[in-house]
């Protein structure tokens, strides 16, 4: 698991200053991008090997609203890694003690190479995600 974290911009909520639905997917692209990063790769360096990981699909189960200003921590995990494609499951809290879980989620990646056909997970990749977890605590922040 890693934890990204950010604070919500006032461009992310609605007149009432509620976190719109769609933007929490907008986070677990960020925390995938993190949690790439915290293991020591990314998404560019993935892409300029010819491998592109689209969403083929995705879901957020809403518990409580996050709000204008609030910090968000997300914590992202691989839960499913096959021969062409990955799945990340997300739990996004809003920070502070104690920790209030805002809503969870999850989205499954297909592989495919530059000509759009599915295509075997780079071995680089996956070594990437077999190695062991970083040690607790490993985080970013925005």
């Amino acid at each position: 698991m890693v934890e990204a974290r950010l604070r919500v911009i006032y461009g992310d909520t609605d007149q009432m200053g509620v976190v719109y639905y769609a933007n929490y997917f907008r986070y677990f692209e960020f925390a995938r991008s993190e949690y790439f990063r915290a293991r020591g790769g990314s998404y560019a360096e993935l892409e300029r090997s010819g491998a592109l990981l689209p969403v083929a699909e995705a879901s957020c189960q809403y518990k409580a609203s996050a709000r204008y200003d609030d910090v968000l921590v997300i914590e992202t995990t691989v839960s499913e890694l096959r021969r062409a494609s990955i799945v990340f499951t997300y739990a996004l809290f809003r920070d502070g003690a104690p920790r209030t879980l805002l809503c969870t989620g999850m989205t499954r990646h297909a592989c495919v190479g530059r000509d759009g056909k599915p295509t075997r997970l780079p071995d680089t990749l996956i070594r990437l995600l077999e190695t062991p977890e970083p040690s607790p605590g490993s985080s970013t922040s925005t």
